[in-house]
C-alpha cells in the first residue's frame, strides 16, 4: 500500500506525520490522558517497550518540555523520563534511553539509579508481540507481556502510582483484570478513539498502586497463579473459567477521546493544497534496527543472487 493510499485510509497515520509523532499510537496515550488525567503531578515516568518512541514523545511534550520552558523551573525540578526497549531508539529531548529487558530485575535497578533512588509516579507500556491472527494465542502472549511488565512495575513504581498497559481483549480478560486488581484498587479497561474498532486492542488503566501487605516481588508469579487457580496449589490450570457464572467479574470498560472526532476505521479524503496535488509525508523517524531488518537483508541478498545466476545463464 502506497503512502498516499494509507494517508487516505488511516487519518491518524496521516495526522501523526503532520504533527511530528513517530507513530499513530501517540494519539492513544493522549486520549487516555484526556479521560484519566494520568500526567497530573507526575515527575518520574517509565516507558516500557518504548521503541520507536511515540509514547516517549508524548511524555516529553506533555511533561518535560513545558517544565523546561517555564521561567522559574530549576534543573533539579525537571521531570525524569526513562524509556526502555530491547531495540535502539533515536534520541528524544528529555528522555533517558535504556536498552534492556523489562523482565530483568537489573533493568529496574538502572531505572532507580536514574531516579536518584526514588520511584516512578507513572509506568506506561504500549508493547505488543508480533500478532499471529489467532486471537486466543495473541491474547495469551500479550497478557504474559503485561505480567512480565509487572515484574519491573513492582520494583520501580511508588505506592499510589499509575500503570498503563496495552491489552488484547478475549476470553481470559477477566483473569488479567483480577491479577491487576491484586496491586491496583482501581482498574479500568479503556478504548481510545484512535484505536480501531476492528482491533481487539484496549488499554488497562491501573490507578493507586497498593501492593498486598508484606508483598515481596519474588512472590509475584505465585500470587498471579493463585488468582487463576483458586482451588489450590495442585490446580495448575491458571484460567478465567471460574470467573463465570456466580463468580462472574464485570470489568469497567470506557471509550475515551472525543467521540465526535476522527473515526479510526473510516477513510477520509486527502486535504486540498494550493499546489493541486497532496504530497504524502515520510514517517517522522523510521526504526533504527527493526526486528525484520535481517529478513530484508537476506531477501535482498537472495534476490541479487538469483539475478546473477540469470545473467550468467543469458551470457552462456
Amino acid at each position: 500500500m502506497g503512502k498516499a493510499s494509507r494517508d487516505k485510509r488511516d487519518i491518524y497515520y496521516r495526522k501523526a506525520k503532520e504533527e511530528g509523532w513517530r507513530a499513530r499510537s501517540a494519539f492513544k496515550l493522549l486520549q487516555i490522558d484526556e479521560e484519566f488525567n494520568i500526567f497530573e503531578g507526575v515527575k518520574r515516568v517509565v516507558d516500557l517497550c518504548a521503541a520507536p518512541g511515540s509514547w516517549s514523545q508524548v511524555l516529553s511534550r506533555k511533561l518535560y518540555l513545558p517544565a523546561k520552558l517555564a521561567p522559574d523551573t530549576k534543573d533539579d525540578d525537571l521531570p525524569l523520563i526513562v524509556a526502555i526497549d530491547l531495540q535502539p531508539m533515536a534520541p528524544i529531548e528529555g528522555v533517558i534511553e535504556v536498552q534492556g529487558d523489562i523482565t530483568n530485575a537489573r533493568t529496574a535497578e538502572v531505572v532507580i539509579r536514574h531516579f536518584d533512588g526514588c520511584k516512578a509516579d507513572l509506568v506506561v507500556c504500549d508493547g505488543a508481540p508480533d500478532v499471529t491472527g489467532l486471537h486466543d494465542m495473541d491474547e495469551f502472549v500479550q497478557s504474559q507481556l503485561i505480567l512480565a511488565g509487572l515484574t519491573i512495575v513492582t520494583h520501580v513504581l511508588k505506592e499510589g502510582g499509575k500503570f498503563i498497559a496495552k491489552i488484547f481483549r478475549g476470553k481470559d480478560t477477566s483473569l488479567l483484570y483480577c491479577q491487576l486488581k491484586l496491586f491496583f484498587p482501581v482498574v479500568t479497561f479503556a478504548k481510545p478513539k484512535s484505536s480501531r474498532n476492528s482491533s481487539i486492542e484496549a488499554f488497562a488503566v491501573c490507578e493507586n498502586y497498593s501492593p498486598p501487605e508484606g508483598f515481596n516481588p519474588k512472590d509475584l508469579h505465585r500470587l498471579l497463579e493463585k488468582v487463576g487457580s483458586p482451588s489450590g496449589a495442585d490446580d495448575k490450570d491458571c484460567s478465567s473459567g471460574w470467573l463465570e457464572g456466580p463468580n462472574k467479574v464485570y470489568i469497567p470498560f470506557l471509550a475515551c477521546g472525543d467521540l465526535s472526532g476522527y473515526d479510526s476505521d473510516r477513510s477520509y479524503p486527502l486535504p486540498k493544497v494550493a499546489e493541486g496535488t497532496y504530497q504524502s509525508l515520510d514517517p517522522v523517524q523510521p526504526p533504527i534496527a527493526p526486528p525484520y531488518k535481517r529478513a530484508l537483508e537476506l531477501k535482498k541478498t537472495s534476490t541479487q543472487g538469483i539475478r546473477q545466476l540469470e545473467n550468467l545463464s543469458l551470457d552462456s
